[in-house]
């Protein structure tokens, strides 16, 4: 009876890797299997599988030629889209019923009365106003000594008093005086500006002449300061500075402000230029919306309201430019000046001209200048259209004479009267508009993209899965190492590795064993369900 030793041949961890290695996942796609299968146009005919001549070489050409072009396309939509495009939309309203008037602001061009100076003040102001210090006798003045100057005190003090110079005012057909003027300080020393509480705004019911601000001012010649030198405060002009702007603005009167003259009636035609809020009429007729960066270079808002700066309740082109001047005033000279804001301490007379020169005339205004304002997004301006009629006529000249007590050339030479007063209460929305967004580029780059070669978002996905499976497939090979087989013991059982019990086994393979079994010693014998051949080849002994 013949014996069976069939001997269990346990493998190796290694052994077991390759054997899963061996059954990994399949090899990624060939490009030509992509193009196969691609919804890119063209790239099928062009890489797809099959013999290679003419007409693949001319689909290989139509499809580059229609991708360079696609691609210049591109490039220029790309180019049109960074310039950043915008142009101004105005859109006419329904006239509304009411609109809130304007804050007016108006200064003498002579900051100091000569008749109110003392000679303490003369001799502090020497710098300014060019007269020379005298002593009480007349002579110029060697050692004189006088307390401390207060510019505040001065400035009030001998500045032109709006009760003496103004003669008549109304509004809107009633009565106003001096009281409804609030004091302000500029450039110009003491100034006054009508309606300047932005909680107590007067509002305008009509337009056209006699429904705004009609005011008769004597400018008082005989108290302009006699010119004995000149200097850079030194005003060859007689007359008032004004300017007319909004609430929550600061007045920059000696930049953005207009001369009137005496024996003129000027009048000045506003259109309020303000912002729009969804339907929200606001209180303006022109309403100004720009744009922010990139398309425009205006400043955006902080939350439901500009960023406000210290001092002022609302952001402003001329509140900013007043902050700048205050810090390079302080910087230089460790003070500021009247007209600007905060508690520091005030720039004594002697070196007002300096401080005031010599620093703020260095400020520079543009983008890359030290002081650099940008124009708020939402914005309120006041259009202006300025006519003039000389006053008084031969007839006037006599009875404004005998009221005011005064000769006819004295009222010639100081009355002036100023009219302001809006042109009409209609609203037009100004807006600045994006005219190329990325909607429109995109819009613009898919129509291209289907005009030259076809795709689509998904296409372009198609083609970075399958440079991932590639990239992903070839890294893995890198990584991958081949390793030694290894003869490990475990448990008192002897384990060879495949390869090594392969090349010293003396059994023949199964091929030999099958076609000559009588010349062996024992026959192979299979395990009866075990895959036929391979790497699970049982061994004889």
């Amino acid at each position: 009876m013949p014996i069976e030793i069939v001997c269990k041949i346990k493998f190796a961890e290694e052994d077991q890797s390759l054997l899963g290695a061996a059954r990994g996942p399949a090899a990624p796609r060939d490009l030509a299997t992509f193009a196969s299968t691609s919804t890119l146009h063209g790239l099928g005919r062009a890489c797809g599988p099959g013999p290679h001549g003419l007409r693949r070489t001319l689909w290989a050409l139509a499809l580059l030629t229609s991708l360079a072009a696609f691609l210049y396309q591109a490039a220029s939509l790309a180019r049109g889209y960074l310039t950043r495009p915008h142009l101004v939309v105005m859109d006419p309203a329904a006239p509304a019923p009411v609109a809130g008037f304007p804050a007016v602001t108006l200064c003498n061009i002579n900051r100091f009365r000569h008749s109110a100076l003392s000679d303490a003040d003369i001799f502090h102001l020497a710098n300014l106003t060019g007269l020379p210090p005298k002593d009480r006798d007349g002579h110029r003045a060697a050692g004189l000594r006088y307390p401390e100057p207060d510019m505040v005190d001065i400035l009030n003090r001998t500045g032109h008093q709006l009760a003496d110079m103004l003669k008549s005012c109304n509004f809107s057909g009633h009565h106003c005086s001096a009281s409804n003027f609030s004091v302000v300080y500029t450039r110009y020393g003491k100034c006054y500006t009508f309606n300047a509480d932005p909680q107590t705004s007067l509002p305008s019911r009509a337009g056209g002449m006699g429904s705004g601000l009609e005011i008769m001012l004597d400018i008082q010649q005989e108290e302009y300061l006699p010119i004995w030198r000149e200097t850079n405060e030194t005003s060859f002009e007689a007359g008032i500075r004004v300017q007319i702007h909004s609430q929550e603005e600061p007045p920059y009167i000696h930049q953005l402000g207009f001369g009137v003259s005496p024996g003129f009636q000027t009048f000045v035609s506003c259109q309020e230029q303000r912002p729009s809020h969804g339907l929200r009429w606001g209180r303006g007729h022109w309403r100004l919306t720009y744009l922010p960066q990139p398309w425009g270079n205006c400043r955006a808002e902080s939350g439901l309201r500009e960023p406000e700066l210290q001092g002022y309740s609302a952001y402003s082109v001329s509140a900013c430019r007043l902050r700048c001047e205050k810090e390079a005033v302080l910087q230089r000279c460790h003070c500021r000046m009247v007209h600007m804001p905060g508690n520091e301490t005030i720039c004594p007379p002697n070196i007002y001209i300096e401080c005031a020169d010599h620093t703020l005339d260095s400020l520079g205004g543009g983008s890359e200048g030290p002081c650099f304002c940008p124009t708020p997004c939402n914005l309120t301006r006041y259009g202006k259209e300025i006519s003039m009629v000389r006053i008084p006529n031969r007839g006037s000249a006599r009875y404004l004479a005998r009221k005011y007590n005064r000769n006819e050339t004295y009222i010639r030479e100081n009355f002036l009267v100023l009219d302001v007063f809006f042109e009409a209460l209609t609203s037009e929305a100004m807006e600045q508009r994006a005219v190329y967004g990325l909607s429109a580029l995109l819009g613009d780059l898919g129509g291209q993209m289907g005009l030259f070669i076809g795709a689509s978002i998904l296409t372009l996905l198609e083609i970075l899965d399958y440079i991932y499976e590639v990239s992903w497939d070839r890294l893995k090979r890198a990584w991958r190492r081949p390793k030694t087989p290894l003869r490990t013991s475990t448990g008192g059982i002897s384990t060879l590795g495949l390869q090594e019990l392969k090349e010293q086994s003396p059994c023949p393979s199964r091929g030999r064993a099958e076609a000559g079994g009588a010349g062996t010693l024992l026959p192979n014998h299979h395990h009866p369900h075990g895959p036929p051949g391979g790497l699970f080849e049982d061994f004889a002994c």
